[in-house]
């Protein structure tokens, strides 16, 4: 079971807790946290959607929602060592976009880590992640435009 710290509408964390699952009450929101990861050939991370879940089959970067205590950027480095294995560092990791969204009663933290590993160096979590892999900007454009990104991640254009 998660729980999730509940944040205002100004994402100033109110003495309310949440259970994943629930529906938030109106003017209620929680943190996300979306990962990009580039590496030093300037390639990008994707994750592939496990077949059971919402988007199915699409790729993806890592991400999910914050715990109960945990900052943005904690969240964002125990979502990437859930989902792939992979330990990143701190200072390797900047917020680059926070964004409110109303429609899913969340704020929507995106980070951008600069960290180099291989393919080979991942542990997948099978109920998350079917596969995995690095691309260039271009393939990434040329995925989303071929609507195998899930939609939601349209911003990546302003990021790369």
């Amino acid at each position: 079971m998660e729980i999730w710290d509940v944040y205002d509408k100004n994402k100033n964390k109110t003495n309310k807790r949440h259970v994943r699952g629930e529906k938030l009450a109106d003017g209620d929101y929680h943190v996300v946290v979306h990962v990009w990861i580039k590496n030093n050939k300037g390639e990008i991370l994707l994750t592939k959607r496990h077949p059971d879940k919402t988007y199915p089959n699409l790729w993806e970067c890592p991400g999910g929602s914050i715990l109960a205590g945990e900052s943005s950027l904690d969240g964002a480095i125990r979502e990437v060592k859930e989902e792939i294995g992979i330990n990143l560092f701190k200072f390797n990791g900047k917020m680059i976009k926070s964004e409110r969204r109303d429609a899913y009663n969340d704020f929507y933290d995106v980070w951008l880590f600069d960290q180099s590993f291989e393919i080979t160096e991942t542990v997948l979590q099978e109920d998350e992640v079917s596969d995995i892999k690095w691309v260039t900007k271009f393939e990434l454009a040329n995925m989303y435009d071929s609507k195998k990104i899930v939609p939601t991640l349209d911003y990546f254009r302003f990021v790369f």
